[in-house]
Formats: structure tokens, C-alpha cells, sequence
């Protein structure tokens, strides 16, 4: 242990991402390797000190509880799975508040941001939000400013939407909290040949990416998301995208394998079952913003799509329904 050497505390939330845990530990790691020195020591957290089981399933037994404490250089937080039950334990977003007082970074990896920001930490700030929570994020915490990027770094604040993201986002605080050369030289160990920008996009999944390819399906869909909770006639979408009836039809067929009123009802759908599993927006308030006037209608065709109930689905689970980002 040296004098100058960093201490990072890990809170790992039930159901975190164990690739998310060794995102972080990794790249921490190989910089003291290399360096030869302790530039950094880690301590994992849990809620109650007892092990954590991770979204695989597996237990991690962890050096202490929250209680016990409180004074870091950076606190990285680390969730996954069904985390919006924990953005109303008060203890929890007290400590938070607490750790942040007392001078530490925080930071957010994955869905861990929905239990900082309730916490009041992330008020006003860009937070990277993974595209599969960004429409619940965004409902959930208007104060906050989601953006579909890798990571973000202002202030005292590091944001990250999870994944590899997360090995990019600590090689660049490596780089700025040590050497833009020792990190570099970690990426490379770590077989990268560097580190994104935290503003570079995320990727783009399913039928997004197709979307994308072809100009003309791009100005169709963006009409379709821009009127989800008041749906246009397909007509009307296509006479505002500047095609024929027929020529809207083709281009779905080809490029996505479905037809326009289809993919139009899996947009609405898709807003759906974010904002059931990740707000706490009721059922009714949720049919209308998806756009769905009748609540029987939205129920029958959620339970269509998903084999349950809407007021079944409640829950971003690792046992809860998937939707899967494809339109066929």
C-alpha cells in the first residue's frame, strides 16, 4: 500500500453484471501490475456485508456492508437487473448522498444510474443510459438528461450504460486520474487497441440497424416514433415520409420482413413494456402513452406479444419477459 494509492469501493446491487465487476477490477488491476506500484485498492459492498448473488446466478461474498463505510476516492456502483425496487430505499440513497459529501467520485455502471439519480446525485447532468432502459430512465428522471452515448464524465460523476462500455470508461479515468500512457499500455494487455469516447453512440439493435441503412425507412419510423401516444394512419405516415402507400409497404418487406402497421405496433409495444418493467407509471397511464385508447385492447395484445398480463409485468427480472429487437 502506498500513501497516494486510491481507494475504490465497489457496491454491487442484487443481480449485477459479474462482466461488469470484471470490467472495473481489471483494468484497476494491470494498472498496479504494471505500474508496480498500488495505484489503487478495491473494496466490494453489499447492501446488508453478505454475499451478492450476480444476475448469472452465482454468490460473491463482499468485504462489508454500506453501513460500515463511507470515505472513498471513487465509489463505482454496479446493477443490472431489477433495480427500480431500490431506487426507494431511503438508507441507501442516504448513504449515497453521504459518500458523495465526503468528497468520493460516483459513479453508475448499467442500471445503477436509476438508484444514483433518485438518490438526487445526477440532477442536471447527461447520464449514459443503455438503449434498452433509456425510454423508462428518461420517464423515471425527468431532472436528469439521458443520452444514448457509452459513458459519461462531469464534475465529480462518472455514468456508464454498461457492458465493454464499462472498460472503456475506466481506461479513461484511468488516463486522467494517472497516465494517458499507463492506460494505453492496460488497453493493450487487455487485448484493445484503446479506449471509445464516452460520446461515441451506442450500437444499434435488431431492426434499428436496417432502419438506418435505407434513408427513405428512416423518415418513415421516425414519423411512426414521433407519434406513438397519438398514432397516424399509415397513410398519413407515408404521405409525411414522402412515398406511396405501396412503395412504405415494400420497403418493410424487404428490409424488415414485416409490414408497416406491424412494425408501427412493435414501436408502441417496445415503449410499452419498458415503461411497465422500469416505471411505476400504472397500467392505464402506460396504455395511453404507448397509444392505445381501449385498456382491453392493450391488454389483449400485450398478452399476445407476451404471454402475460401487463400488470404482470412489472419487473425488469432476469425471469421477466424479453423483447427481443426484432420486428418480425
Amino acid at each position: 500500500m502506498t500513501e497516494d494509492s486510491r481507494l475504490v469501493g465497489l457496491l454491487l446491487l442484487p443481480a449485477f453484471s459479474q462482466f461488469g465487476l470484471a470490467a472495473v477490477t481489471e483494468p484497476l488491476f494491470v494498472a498496479n501490475w504494471l505500474s508496480g506500484r498500488t495505484l489503487y485498492r478495491w473494496q466490494t459492498l453489499s447492501l446488508d456485508g453478505k454475499a451478492v448473488r450476480s444476475s448469472a446466478g452465482q454468490k460473491l461474498p463482499v468485504d462489508a456492508g454500506i453501513g460500515e463505510a463511507s470515505r472513498f476516492d471513487l465509489l463505482l456502483v454496479l446493477a443490472s437487473f431489477d433495480v427500480k425496487r431500490l431506487t426507494h430505499d431511503q438508507s441507501l440513497k442516504a448513504w449515497l448522498r453521504r459518500v458523495a459529501r465526503h468528497g468520493a467520485t460516483i459513479g453508475s455502471i448499467e442500471t445503477a444510474s436509476e438508484v444514483v439519480a433518485a438518490a438526487g446525485l445526477l440532477d442536471g447532468l447527461p447520464v449514459a443510459v443503455h438503449w434498452d432502459n433509456l425510454q423508462g430512465f428518461a420517464e423515471s428522471h425527468p431532472r436528469c438528461h439521458a443520452v444514448s452515448q457509452l459513458y459519461t464524465s462531469t464534475q465529480d460523476r462518472l455514468t456508464c450504460a454498461g457492458q465493454s462500455a464499462t472498460l472503456d470508461m475506466m481506461l479513461a479515468w484511468i488516463a486522467r486520474d494517472a497516465d494517458a500512457a499507463l492506460a494505453a499500455e492496460v488497453a493493450a494487455h487487455l487485448m484493445l487497441a484503446t479506449w471509445r469516447r464516452g460520446d461515441e453512440p451506442q450500437p444499434v439493435p435488431g431492426a434499428k440497424a436496417a432502419v438506418h441503412a435505407d434513408p427513405a425507412l428512416q423518415r418513415v419510423v421516425t414519423v411512426m416514433e414521433q407519434h406513438v401516444e397519438e398514432p397516424l394512419p399509415c397513410r398519413r405516415i407515408a404521405r409525411r415520409a414522402g412515398l406511396s402507400m405501396r412503395r412504405m409497404q415494400r420497403l418493410f418487406e424487404k428490409a424488415l420482413g414485416t409490414t408497416p402497421v406491424r412494425h408501427y405496433q412493435f414501436i408502441r409495444l417496445t415503449k410499452a413494456h419498458a415503461l411497465l418493467q422500469q416505471t411505476d407509471l400504472s397500467v392505464t397511464e402506460i396504455a395511453v402513452s404507448a397509444g392505445f385508447g381501449s385498456l382491453e385492447h392493450f391488454c389483449r395484445v400485450y398478452r399476445r406479444q407476451f404471454g402475460c398480463r401487463p400488470r404482470d409485468d412489472r419487473r425488469q427480472s432476469v425471469s421477466a419477459p424479453v423483447l427481443r429487437r426484432s420486428a418480425r
